[in-house]
């Protein structure tokens, strides 16, 4: 290799990493450093106005050793289970009706974005007072009195009935970029074949969507794992009898609920992270032999 072949591969990759610089930045400053940050408050014991203090290995013990921090991990697989299923369902479901161009189409998308756009905790207020036992607007129109967020038994569903409200036009926007994605000519063949509508979208839409349904289980299950905001709105401190305590409000509970405890809160935000981790590379496995790119 020439001096001027060296001299000029030098250059493209000094301007590479250049290019590179303020992404790499990014990450490092705001994902590498916190993680860092949260693995040695993990191993001191600090609680904001004291000196920190270095306790090694106790904060996992106390954590992995108590009830609470595996419950609340339990309520959080509930909670996710609930709200997965049902909303990759619905989402798929409206996409498939609204990409048929249906009169009034447009103003549906609109509808099904609006929830999505909008402050998860404001949407949790204003369920709250619908589903106030005094006055709200659900027993008003049902003419009775039900417990729907102070009821150990409803406040998970209800709370997962919202997530799902909120969520499901996200999820339909992109099952139906995944369906106006899909070559003409396919479905086309199809229906010479004599495919009707349901193997149609059973043998050539479904897989061909693959895509965007990993992307979407992906995204949904760190999200509804992540669910804080319009939960805690719903039912503050953990819900009636702690039916609603999932990971992210314990987390914050223990961190900055009174106690200020941020050692216990960094083992159990590790973690978490360390679930969804896992989580999504079994998801990617399930997925790599099963996904297909290429819609030519």
């Amino acid at each position: 290799m020439t001096t001027s072949a060296r001299s000029r591969g030098g250059r493209d990759t000094l301007m590479a990493w250049t290019f590179l610089a303020p992404s790499l930045a990014g990450v490092v400053f705001f994902l590498v450093l916190p993680i860092l940050v949260v693995i040695w408050l993990s191993l001191n014991r600090w609680d904001l106005l004291q000196p920190m203090r270095f306790v090694g290995l106790d904060n996992w013990i106390n954590v992995y050793s108590e009830p609470t921090f595996g419950r609340s991990m339990l309520i959080s697989v509930i909670f996710v289970l609930l709200v997965i299923p049902l909303q990759t369902a619905l989402g798929l479901f409206m996409a498939t009706l609204l990409s048929r161009g249906l009169p009034a189409s447009g103003l549906f998308r609109v509808i099904y974005v609006v929830p999505w756009i909008c402050a998860p905790l404001a949407l949790g207020v204003v369920w709250k007072w619908i589903f106030s036992p005094y006055g709200g607007a659900a027993n008003a129109l049902l003419g009775t009195q039900v417990e729907w967020l102070t009821s150990p038994t409803l406040a998970l569903p209800l709370v997962a009935a919202v997530s799902i409200w909120s969520q499901v036009g996200y999820v339909t926007l992109f099952f139906m970029a995944g369906l106006a994605g899909i070559p003409p000519t396919l479905l086309e063949a199809a229906a010479l074949d004599g495919a009707g509508a349901w193997q149609t979208f059973w043998r050539i839409k479904l897989p061909l969507l693959g895509p965007t349904m990993f992307f979407v289980l992906v995204t949904g299950v760190i999200a509804s794992f992540q669910a804080f905001d319009q939960i805690y709105a719903l039912t503050p401190n953990g819900g009636p009898q702690g039916s609603t305590d999932v990971i992210a409000t314990r987390i914050y509970l223990e961190a900055f609920g009174g106690a200020f405890n941020l050692g216990p809160a960094s083992v159990m935000a590790l973690s978490l992270f360390a679930l969804l981790v896992v989580i999504t590379v079994l998801q990617q496995r399930f997925f790599s032999q099963r996904v297909t790119y290429d819609l030519s």
